[in-house]
């Protein structure tokens, strides 16, 4: 019997992938479970587990090809004296459920009344011939063929199914028109007032002189593309600020040989994001997102913290949840847990979204200011920069201390900049006092 393994919906709105690497060849014997196959998303690069045990029949794809959720793309089994018969098995049951929903479509058709959906039309109305059956006919016609899956998809995801332009047979809407329109729908619109056309433009290159062009994996695609819609959707501010954390350095100095021995990591950034969680729960506004739709302003009542992780693939948000709930030894593990796994490629999907705010620390590879974008639809994003030892003056002296440099990005839509200054100014006044920070963390 021969299984054909589809590539599978992952989840998380994904539809397509990139096979980077295959685990198996043809003739291999696998276990249920056992990864197949290495496939680049748009999000994340994830091994694929096969659904049984079997022997690997064919490889339908090669690697570099693309692969579209539902495609073919390793048969796995045994052929014997029954030939194919799982296959065909399962080619009439689907063949079943076909003629089913068709049968369905046609009761649902001929016993639709009054009570019904309206469909719009451009057409220029004529006489009335209501109730001849040429109108009837037409108003059949009218009625948007779709299978009850599709149906149902389309209400889950808020998609007005009459308006969608179905690619199957007969102009029937398929399940893969509903999520193209879903995410056309999802796409923020891009207005004509004050933006920048965002046509992708012919780039001119002189060929006088040597290049070598990479294309782009789909990560760094999406990264593009998400900086992009961030970048001309919010009006970013930037505010930066220096704070004297000299206290701050003697107290993490005293703890941080004695927890390295409990294989805990102390650095500067779980300080800085307990400090952030206080600033955050005194000025909501920077843990929110603009609803542009509803013209609300939605504030978020959780602290889900995205750490940019720089990563071989490219920038990578994995988010610390619920993390106000957490002490600065905790923070620090799940920053060192989740860093490393997004740099290892075994970060999970759901660890990527539900973030609430987002801080990026250029200061581990050696930076000092920068001006961070906002991970949208966030509001608001903290840069971090290297903390160095330099003068400053001090009542009349000059003396040495430990600055570390911060950068606050943030929507002008909805945050102010006297807003923005008033979040550092509490930022520096408890990084700046270890004890104040513990005590109001």
């Amino acid at each position: 019997m021969r299984f054909e393994f589809q590539f599978p919906d992952i989840g998380e709105g994904i539809h397509e992938g990139v096979i980077t690497k295959w685990l198996v060849q043809e003739g291999d014997d696998i276990e249920e479970g056992e990864s197949v196959a290495e496939v680049e998303t748009d999000k994340v690069t994830t091994e694929i587990p096969s659904p049984r045990s079997g022997k690997v029949l064919e490889l339908k794809a090669n690697k570099g090809d693309t692969i579209n959720v539902g495609d073919v793309f390793v048969i796995i089994g045994k052929e014997d004296e029954s030939g194919d018969i799982e296959e065909e098995r399962s080619h009439k049951e689907e063949k079943q459920i076909e003629d089913t929903e068709i049968e369905e479509e046609q009761v649902e058709e001929e016993t639709a009344g009054v009570v019904g959906q309206v469909v719009a039309s451009s057409d220029v109305i004529p006489s009335s011939t209501e109730g001849s059956p040429q109108t009837k006919k037409t108003e059949k016609r009218r009625k948007v063929l779709a299978t009850p899956v599709a149906r149902q998809l389309a209400k889950d995801l808020g998609v007005d199914i009459n308006a969608v332009k179905g690619s199957g047979p007969n102009g029937r809407v398929m399940k893969d028109d509903i999520r193209k329109a879903s995410e056309e729908k999802s796409k923020p619109e891009i207005k004509q007032t004050g933006q920048r056309d965002r046509q992708p433009k012919n780039l001119s290159i002189s060929e006088d002189f040597p290049v070598e062009r990479i294309p782009l994996t789909k990560i760094r695609k999406t990264i593009s593309e998400k900086m992009s819609e961030s970048r001309f959707t919010i009006p970013h501010t930037t505010a930066m600020d220096e704070i004297d954390i000299s206290r701050l350095h003697e107290f993490r100095k005293k703890y941080k040989d004695s927890l390295k021995a409990e294989d805990v990591s102390l650095t500067y950034l779980p300080f800085i994001i307990k400090a952030t969680i206080a600033a955050l729960k005194k000025y909501p506004e920077f843990n929110s997102s603009l609803d542009e739709e509803h013209d609300e302003l939605v504030l978020k009542k959780y602290f889900n913290i995205g750490v940019a992780t720089d990563t071989e693939r490219g920038l990578m948000v994995p988010v610390i949840k619920d993390t106000d709930k957490m002490n600065l030894v905790e923070i620090a593990r799940a920053i060192e847990d989740l860093s490393t796994r997004a740099k290892d490629n075994k970060i999970q999907l759901s660890e990527l979204k539900g973030g609430s705010f987002s801080v990026t620390n250029y200061g581990s590879i050696g930076g000092y200011f920068g001006i961070p974008i906002i991970n949208y639809p966030e509001s608001a994003i903290l840069g971090i920069g290297r903390v160095v030892e330099k003068p400053i003056v001090k009542d009349g002296e000059i003396i040495a201390a430990h600055i570390l440099p911060l950068s606050l990005s943030y929507d002008h839509r909805i945050i102010d900049g006297a807003s923005g200054a008033r979040f550092l100014n509490l930022l520096k006044e408890l990084l700046a006092d270890p004890d104040m920070l513990l005590l109001k963390g």
